[in-house]
């Protein structure tokens, strides 16, 4: 099936049957070309570099790093725990992720109203590892005209060489990637010795191998793909686009027109713009495309093109910035708003999203009681002629060490427990535990009445815990 579109020319002046102009045709999807990206050195180059090393350093240490004896980042899935810096969170805190993935959305829209796709130049994962890809392809290859010849080139010993060596590099970066994430769900330290011992559970095996893949073919092979098929935030960021959005430009006043001439000569002798057409802002850009062309949704921000034409600029002795991070106002000579209406929203409720998340955070109990009275049997009498109440007393410890809880109960003169009141609650464990409580019937002044039970920690006391419930009685003669 055809892939292609037929396009017919029609002129509005006159009748499209005496057009004679061939239909065109215009590509749904065109096949990758592959880009071959300049390396290049710069301000903005380091910037990333930093950005970079710190990103990874973060995610490769981490896994590996304790914190009293708990892993410092820790999804343990089967025990529905989830640690994260000395914290535990329990399934009921999922509120709080639905905050976190609030926060992270309104930051992105509100970095991305001041300075357009910086997240994406400098700290997305397939920007990070695709980097790290296209280093080590130049360190194997060899310069980009080299990586050209050498991929027109017949097959070799050299280039069969070279070849294996960045797969087999790609791989091994692609695997201590699957190997980090799935440690940061199974103990880094259990899951090395259990999966070269064969002691792993299948699944480990099987998303090791799914992230070992998932990383090289994205950052390997499709790399500019997945950002302008694949990503989401390369279709909607115009949405956040304003003439006071500050991304990377070309500025067509200064470099048009273009035209090359020899260094030291000024551009208004040979009637030229500052630019000299040497397409090395199209060669280093990762995505393939002219950024001369105009603002394009394939631009991700990465400012190399900045880097390049500036070198290029001070070789010439003309002025850099001819490419350089701008809004469309200061192009057209206006002046540009740091701070507008929808900065202002997005900034409102990022702030009010941040301070409620860590006020819970602050706020947060180290445990939890629930008690529910046995609806099986509303009372009954016991050996001594009490009055007998049943429940079940349900107490949650969310702190990072077991916890020994004494239990208590008022509201009705003579009231006590029956059953134990010491119980000890390891860490994360939601014990339920069947209690009996008995008043003497003379006390009872109606058939409902309110009571409250009562746990507090032993032998520090620091956890002080409450919540009423009802003791249900005969009807008072």
């Amino acid at each position: 099936m055809s892939n292609e579109i037929p396009v017919k020319q029609v002129d509005p002046n006159g009748d499209s049957s005496n057009n004679k102009k061939k239909p065109e045709t215009v590509d749904l999807y065109a096949s990758r070309q592959k880009i071959y990206v300049k390396e290049v050195k710069g301000f903005f180059q380091r910037i990333r570099n930093v950005s970079l090393t710190l990103l990874m350093g973060m995610y490769f240490l981490f896994v590996w790093l304790t914190l009293d004896g708990q892993p410092l980042i820790h999804f343990d899935l089967p025990a529905r725990e989830f640690h994260l810096y000395g914290i535990t969170f329990f399934p009921k805190d999922f509120f709080l992720l639905s905050g976190m993935l609030i926060i992270s959305a309104f930051g992105l829209f509100f970095i991305t109203t001041l300075f357009g796709r910086v997240w994406c130049g400098y700290t997305c994962p397939q920007t990070v590892w695709t980097f790290i890809f296209m280093w080590i392809e130049e360190k194997v290859e060899g310069s980009r005209n080299k990586r050209m010849k050498l991929d027109k080139a017949p097959n070799s010993a050299e280039k069969i060489t070279k070849k294996s060596i960045k797969h087999a590099l790609w791989l091994l970066v692609a695997l201590a990637t699957g190997l980090t994430f799935v440690g940061y769900f199974y103990p880094i330290r259990e899951l090395i010795v259990d999966l070269f011992t064969l002691e792993a559970n299948g699944w480990a095996y099987f998303w090791v191998a799914f992230f070992t893949v998932a990383t090289y073919l994205n950052a390997g092979w499709m790399r500019e793909q997945v950002c302008l098929y694949m990503c989401p935030y390369a279709r909607f960021q115009s949405v956040m686009f304003d003439p006071n959005t500050r991304v990377v430009s070309y500025d067509p006043n200064r470099g048009e027109p273009r035209g090359s001439r020899k260094k030291g000569v000024e551009p208004a002798e040979v009637g030229l713009g500052d630019c000299i057409d040497c397409g090395q802002c199209v060669q280093v850009c990762p995505t393939g495309i002219d950024i001369r062309d105009g603002l394009q949704y394939e631009c991700i921000g990465c400012a190399l093109c900045i880097d390049a034409c500036d070198e290029v600029m001070e070789k010439m002795n003309y002025p850099k910035g001819l490419i350089r991070y701008t809004t469309e106002n200061e192009l057209e000579g206006k002046t540009s708003k740091l701070l507008r209406p929808r900065t202002f929203g997005y900034g409102a409720v990022l702030v009010l999203m941040i301070s409620a998340v860590i006020f819970t955070i602050a706020t947060r109990v180290p445990a939890k009681m629930d008690v529910l009275r046995d609806r099986g049997a509303l009372f009954s009498f016991n050996g001594e002629g009490r009055v007998e109440n049943s429940y079940t007393v349900k107490i949650q410890n969310m702190s990072e060490v077991p916890q020994t809880f004494s239990l208590t109960v008022d509201g009705l003169e003579g009231m006590r427990i029956l059953t134990d009141t010491t119980v000890t609650v390891s860490s994360g464990e939601n014990l339920s535990l069947p209690t009996v409580v008995d008043v003497p019937p003379e006390v009872l002044v109606d058939t409902n009445n309110d009571i409250r039970f009562y746990a507090e920690s032993q032998p520090d006391s620091l956890i002080k815990l409450e919540t009423e419930s009802r003791f249900v009685g005969p009807r008072p003669r």
